[in-house]
């Protein structure tokens, strides 16, 4: 199975994806990763990524996902998947997306703390324009709170939906 935390910058798609793919036993990816250094250095500067330069991003982010299925080895990704067409690019019948959200209050104080990361504080707006919140086929969860209490709530939901299925 392969979980992916979507969400903007600062919402903790990465610190509750670590902290959840350690109580799950699994690996976890963080999708700032496969970013080109062409993406990374327009992020510093405060200009926004577009589909075109997301789109290598995206294609290698679902062929690790691919890799990761056709080992049989579970996966937490961070990556925030901000459209459904990028989503729709990572959807395989064994991914599950966990939309992580907040208020841009709470993720401007959260960014403002935040050192060492290339994230320009300035592309918050642009990541909340450019949102589409899923509207199906998503767990959804309030990251407000520690991010241990975040993945708890997660992981309910997860073991909730693992029993349905």
């Amino acid at each position: 199975m392969v979980y992916i935390l979507i969400g903007v910058s600062g919402v903790g798609k990465t610190s509750v994806g670590k902290l959840l793919a350690y109580k799950l036993n699994c690996d976890f990816l963080d999708a700032d990763d496969f970013h080109s250094q062409e993406n990374i250095e327009k992020m510093c500067k405060g200009i926004p990524l577009n589909d075109s330069d997301r789109l290598p991003w995206l294609q290698n982010i679902s062929d690790s996902i691919k890799q990761y299925e056709n080992n049989n080895i579970n996966l937490v990704l961070a990556c925030s998947a901000l459209k459904q067409n990028y989503r729709d690019r990572l959807k395989y019948p064994f991914v599950e997306f966990i939309h992580l959200s907040i208020e841009k209050e709470l993720v401007l104080k959260r960014l403002s703390n935040r050192k060492g990361h290339f994230f320009n504080i300035s592309l918050i707006e642009s990541q909340f324009n450019t949102l589409e919140k899923p509207k199906q086929n998503v767990i959804s969860v309030l990251s407000d709170d520690q991010i241990e209490d975040v993945c708890d709530k997660v992981l309910v939901l997860i073991k909730g939906t693992v029993s349905e299925k």
